[in-house]
């Protein structure tokens, strides 16, 4: 059959161009007969079905029926159509009607309820990456929403490990100012260890430690059930939606938390809430009542390992080296890895702090914790010096017990006087030593004197150098005296 663009061809050549039937049939390569037909034709005439009769025509009002009445599989409506309806046909064909008539079931779910300071719901979202000093870092986000209030404190962090989710729950909870009676999360390996089908979930001991500290009780949403923490899912997508979209992320996380928490503080909680209908803030007040009070002292949020220190009094951690006190090189020391700063320990001693760098391949050292190596590299230098400013004299023993006793910084004398012998030499410094007992005069300054005085010679006469050839011939000379001779 001719198709459209042809039929549209034909009509353009013979009634714009009036070409004849042979011409238009040579250069389409078609009879002239079929060009005629389709040249005095008006609409392109269209294409009639073709479908065969299917043995399931028949049969398709009892399927229908079936599936209004129950959800019935594929197999089932089948095993059905061939045990009661004597259907003969094959199982693909049924299965690709059922598939096509088959009733769309939208997801429904229910509007929950919860009374003030009942529930809190948290959640992790991801922000992109950040630019943390030389390097980019993953950025997440932590949401708490107060599910009566829908109060929403928001905290960006580099990592979603165990210390920056108790940390940022601590900080949600001093946030609200009081705990929720049970708090709702995701299945999230630092929350929750295993959670089968069907069964109760096992939670991390970590997490149930820092539950019981604070008097709330956990709970885990059942396994692909996000529906049930819809509150904290919507505000993660507000925070993307209207906090981050289009903004520029500074370097560093305290410049983005600071901004964070004003926009809370002007928008997020300030808002009339579309389900509510009031402010957060407005709630909260009615909501904070009922939270149970904080502890007085806080969790400890840390994630404690062992960690072993090199030779060179350094811990590695996250690709960053932390110092520690010399005294430990090589040995094993307890590291408490809180979100902002890492604490080691030796048995119960606090033995080095650092603040928690994000960055990568950093060396930090505390001043403090190589003086104790350097002080004893010094002495041992000071040592050296000393046994060599011994040998340059039998009375540089002497000299430098009375030098101790006359000066508060012995030791910097020696160490010059002993440079001296390498300028000098060391017999003309033993002399010096010698000079300066007999005069007391305990000092390197007076060492270096007496060397210099005595290098300081008086200078030899030269011979008389003319400027010019003619003064020789200008020079009188008396006449010699030869009385004496007489």
């Amino acid at each position: 059959m001719t198709g459209y663009e042809t039929f549209c061809k034909i009509r353009l050549w013979h009634r714009e161009h009036g070409l004849s039937f042979n011409q238009i049939g040579r250069e389409l390569g078609i009879d002239p007969e079929t060009v005629a037909k389709y040249a005095r034709m008006e609409v392109f005439p269209r294409r009639k079905s073709t479908r065969r009769p299917s043995k399931l025509d028949a049969f398709k009002p009892v399927i229908v029926r079936w599936l209004e009445r129950h959800p019935y599989s594929a197999t089932q409506i089948y095993q059905r159509l061939c045990s009661d309806e004597g259907y003969t046909g094959g199982f693909s064909i049924v299965k690709t009607y059922v598939r096509a008539v088959r009733p769309t079931r939208h997801p429904a779910y229910l509007s929950l309820a919860f009374a003030p300071g009942e529930a809190a719901q948290v959640d992790w979202g991801s922000a992109g990456t950040i630019q943390i000093g030389t390097t980019r870092r993953r950025l997440s986000f932590f949401v708490m929403v107060l599910c009566h209030s829908r109060m929403t404190y928001v905290e960006f962090t580099c990592g979603e490990a165990m210390e920056h989710f108790l940390a940022c729950h601590r900080n949600a909870l001093e946030f609200f100012g009081g705990t929720p009676a049970t708090v709702l999360i995701d299945n999230l390996k630092t929350g929750v260890l295993r959670h089968p089908f069907g069964q109760q979930a096992v939670f991390h001991p970590r997490y149930l430690d820092f539950a019981a500290h604070y008097g709330f009780e956990p709970r885990a949403c059942n396994v692909r059930k996000a529906n049930e923490k819809g509150r904290v899912e919507n505000a993660v997508g507000y925070v993307k939606k209207n906090f981050l979209a289009g903004l520029e992320l500074p370097d560093g996380l305290g410049a983005l938390n600071t901004a964070g928490r004003q926009w809370l503080d002007t928008v997020a909680n300030v808002r009339i809430h579309k389900e509510t209908r009031k402010r957060p803030v407005e709630l909260l007040a009615t909501e904070a009542p009922a939270l149970r009070p904080l502890p007085p002292v806080p969790a400890d949020t840390s994630v404690t390992r062992v960690v072993r220190v090199t030779n060179r009094c350094r811990v590695a951690v996250d690709t960053n080296r932390y110092s520690v006190p010399a005294r430990h090189a090589s040995q094993r020391l307890v590291l408490h890895a809180f979100a902002d700063r890492l604490c080691f320990y030796h048995g119960q001693d606090l033995v080095a702090s650092h603040p928690r760098s994000y960055e990568r391949h950093r060396d930090f050292e505390d001043p403090d914790h190589v003086r104790e190596l350097l002080d004893q590299r010094r002495r041992a230098r000071d040592a050296k010096w000393l046994l060599t400013f011994y040998t340059l004299s039998p009375q540089a023993e002497h000299y430098h017990r009375q030098l101790s006793a006359r000066s508060l910084q012995a030791r910097v004398h020696i160490n010059k006087i002993v440079a001296l012998a390498d300028i000098y030499g060391p017999d003309k410094v033993a002399r010096a030593i010698e000079d300066a007992i007999e005069c007391q005069a305990f000092s390197s300054q007076y060492i270096e004197n007496i060397l210099q005085q005595r290098e300081r010679l008086a200078p030899q006469p030269g011979p008389l150098h003319l400027t010019r050839r003619s003064d020789l011939l200008e020079l009188e000379l008396p006449c010699a005296d030869l009385t004496p001779y007489d």
